[in-house]
């Protein structure tokens, strides 16, 4: 089967209500092969382990494999590139969510294992006190090197945060809520246009999807998806930004909100987000790079000598199980032991230290 032949029945399964990567591993091992999917009967399709008679009639309805070959002419029109869950080159981080999507598109010179990816998002109703720590951070991130930002190219904080990105030299990734053949709202056509040059547009719609408030809420699990970090700058009680918050959290991603006064109500999530430990306080660039470990890591000896008869700690034993023969990604310890990304990230460290670990490019450990 030929590459292009290949990816028609990739976007063709992705297309299909309901099947998410866990269903699509069901299918593709039962039937054998991704084409075997479409030609299979509905007697063997309800075979397969949750799939049911709803579900293998959308996937034995007529138009999805037009509607798939459509897809990759535009996609070969306009050169964009895109993987299937499994290539090698899907991005690591968002990999390791359980709700990945199955297909992913982009444009621009996108590195997805960039070595420091933050998510920053907010309030589309960005204050002066919003747009201004935007600024400030994204400088250091300038001047500190190896920094990404993903935001969602919406007006608020959103926008602030890669025209900051823009201005500092600083990659940035927009995540969109449709198809990647327009910009909305259209207003940031040429902040997305100048992305293209160090950064890049990233969605999992096809083309001429219908814009849907519900959209955004799915854009919001791939902008925590392929950061390490979430960072809420400013929000009301409700909104899009405390619910990426909640999936940047269940991803065991770091989370953290800037506090505002009391009484400003584009402050009140995230104070809110700070008193309910579901987010740590940020006011500046430190903050940030302690929590994570980065400022230790910057500093950490080429060669460390390992320690004999060392004694562990209870979470210390637990990376060290995790670990015991085989190379692990930092998103799948994180899964394992049921902690966020900035206390892995410190008991690694502490780990390394004692001469017990080794960390690998990709953010891959092992024991040494």
């Amino acid at each position: 089967m030929s590459d292009s032949e290949q990816l028609k029945y990739q976007i063709a399964l992705s297309l299909i209500p309901g099947i998410g990567c866990a269903n699509a591993k069901r299918l593709i091992t039962s039937l054998g092969d991704i084409r075997e999917i479409f030609t299979a009967s509905k007697k063997q399709l309800l075979k397969v382990p949750n799939i049911g008679e709803i579900t293998a009639l959308k996937i034995m309805g007529s138009g999805i494999l037009a509607r798939a070959e459509a897809e990759i002419s535009f996609i070969e029109k306009n050169q964009i590139q895109c993987a299937f869950y499994w290539d090698d080159h899907y991005p690591v981080r968002l990999k390791r969510c359980v709700d990945a999507p199955l297909v992913l598109y982009w444009k621009g010179p996108v590195d997805f294992n960039a070595e420091k990816i933050v998510a920053i998002v907010g309030t589309r109703n960005a204050t002066a006190y919003g747009r201004g720590f935007c600024d400030d951070l994204i400088k250091e991130m300038g001047l500190r090197g190896n920094y990404t930002v993903v935001s969602g190219l919406a007006y608020g904080i959103d926008v602030a945060a890669h025209k900051a990105c823009l201005k500092y030299g600083v990659p940035t990734l927009g995540v969109l809520a449709h198809g990647l053949e327009r910009i909305y709202p259209s207003l940031h056509r040429s902040v997305a246009d100048r992305m293209l040059t160090s950064g890049g547009l990233v969605t999992d719609f096809v083309s001429e999807v219908k814009i849907d408030r519900t959209n955004f809420l799915r854009r919001n699990r791939i902008i925590a998806g392929l950061a390490d970090a979430a960072i809420i700058v400013e929000s009301a009680k409700k909104g899009g930004s405390l619910v990426t918050a909640d999936i940047a959290d269940s991803y065991n991603r770091d989370v953290f909100a800037l506090p505002g006064r009391r009484n400003d109500p584009y402050s009140q999530g995230c104070n809110q987000l700070i008193k309910s430990n579901k987010a740590l306080m940020i006011e500046n660039i430190d903050d940030l790079e302690y929590a994570m470990v980065w400022l230790e890591q910057a500093k950490r000896p080429s060669k460390i000598q390992k320690q004999l008869f060392v004694e562990l700690n209870e979470e210390e034993q637990k990376l060290v199980d995790v670990l015991d023969g085989q190379e692990v990604y930092i998103d799948q310890l994180c899964s394992n032991v049921n902690m966020p990304m900035g206390k892995v990230s410190s008991i690694l460290l502490a780990l390394e230290f004692k001469g017990l670990v080794i960390s690998l490019p990709g953010k891959m450990y092992k024991l040494s």
